[in-house]
């Protein structure tokens, strides 16, 4: 178990060597009362991957698969929110060890360089508990998913052990949680948006009613949703759904 500081607050930080799924097994910790907020665990491998929609995701040693609880308070912005949130951390953290890539954010909170993804959060709810899965590439990039992944390694950066990104991740993540408890999602929009895909990207929207909306990205609501510029000139807003590059 590590412990590291962050403004006064203790992180803990908890490692199996295995598990099925690191966001499963937060789930049943926070629904005991055996972890609490701010705590992160996290495993060197996982037999049961999951991303968004349920897609497997393999995760084999050498990457992060970890997974932290935030404890939702009555004066927080709405819990969806956190996905920006945390999309800023690990992008904030990628950049310590990769500034000379072209890293940007994907709506909601997919990190990419040059196209392709290197980094997934998948958020879970029990209760007040929110799990935020998060998973990076930092030595295996999974192949043969349909759509362009890389990792670290694969950009030619020696990356960093998971432990090691994990520490600075936290303090990172916790910083940007303190912002949007204590500011609201105006400054979490702003500095989400000088990272993230320029106004005018074409995006392709799989939204859960099994259509599919094709626009330009016009940026986002007050609420953080996406919003798409139509061929028609008029606006679609995308509160949830499964977003393309075009």
């Amino acid at each position: 178990m590590v412990q590291c500081c962050c403004r006064s607050t203790v992180l803990t930080i908890h490692h199996v060597a295995e598990t099925g799924s690191t966001n499963a097994d937060m789930l049943q910790l926070a629904a005991s009362g055996s972890v609490a907020d701010g705590d992160w665990l996290y495993a060197d491998r996982q037999t049961s991957g999951r991303g968004r929609l349920g897609r497997d995701w393999a995760s084999p040693p050498g990457n992060l698969y970890a997974s932290g609880l935030v404890t939702l308070r009555h004066s927080d912005p709405e819990a969806a929110t956190l996905a920006l949130v945390a999309a800023i951390a690990v992008y904030d953290t990628l950049k310590i060890w990769t500034a000379t890539q072209p890293l940007f954010i994907k709506w909601p909170n997919d990190i990419l360089v040059d196209g392709a993804k290197i980094s997934g959060i998948l958020l879970e709810r029990t209760n007040d508990a929110i799990i935020v899965g998060t998973g990076v590439n930092l030595s295996f990039n999974q192949p043969n998913l349909g759509r362009a992944i890389t990792s670290m390694a694969a950009l030619g950066v020696s990356p960093p052990d998971p432990k090691t990104f994990l520490e600075t991740l936290t303090e990172v993540f916790a910083n940007w949680l303190l912002l949007w408890r204590g500011e609201g999602l105006a400054a979490i929009r702003t500095a989400w948006a000088e990272r993230a895909h320029p106004i005018g990207t074409a995006l392709s929207a799989a939204i859960p009613d099994g259509g599919r909306v094709d626009g330009l990205f016009d940026g986002l609501t007050q609420d953080c949703a996406l919003r798409l510029r139509l061929a028609d000139g008029s606006q679609r807003v995308i509160h949830a759904g499964d977003v393309f590059l075009i």
